[in-house]
């Protein structure tokens, strides 16, 4: 298995920008209704309430997992199917490297700027959709560095396999 670097995954960020922000701004389900049809949010909305459950059950493999997949359901809802499997392999990349890194609290604040996202559409608003996802993507970039040097990387793995509260153990 070959590990992505920090610096290696700033590329991976830096073409999901151009790339989600970009699909934001040119659908055509955006563009031409004024406002997205339901069809559109309703699994946006549907995928945002499964990351918020998911991350109150402190199942770290499965939020990393829907955490990233939202950005892929996001260009299946908009029509763009040339994208997803783009999307699909820079959001791999990008949340290899983030995973490692990621707190309960960025996780709770990414799935926070997906709700914003999806209200944003909802108001009809791409362009302000297209400046969330942007700022969303460079502070789950940002918050690589600094996690990196705060966080050691046994303890990170460590933790999710840790006994819970009113557990026994042996």
């Amino acid at each position: 298995m070959v590990e992505l670097s920090i610096d290696e995954a700033g590329d991976a960020f830096a073409a999901r920008r151009s790339v989600e922000a970009g699909m934001l701004r040119a659908s055509t389900l955006l563009r031409e209704a004024g406002k997205p049809l339901q069809s559109v949010l309703k699994p946006l909305r549907r995928h945002v309430k499964e990351e918020q459950a998911t991350i109150a059950s402190a199942d770290v493999a499965t939020w990393t997992f829907l955490l990233a997949d939202f950005h892929v359901c996001l260009a299946e809802c908009l029509g763009h199917r040339v994208l997803c499997g783009l999307l699909r392999d820079l959001t791999a990349r990008t949340t290899r490297v983030a995973s490692f890194y990621q707190s309960i609290y960025d996780a709770r604040k990414s799935c926070d700027d997906h709700a914003q996202i999806v209200a944003a559409l909802a108001a009809g608003n791409p362009e302000q959709a297209a400046q969330l996802m942007l700022v969303h993507i460079g502070d789950v970039e940002s918050g690589l560095g600094k996690s990196a040097a705060l966080v050691d990387p046994v303890e990170r793995l460590r933790a999710p396999l840790a006994p819970r509260a009113g557990t026994v153990t042996r």
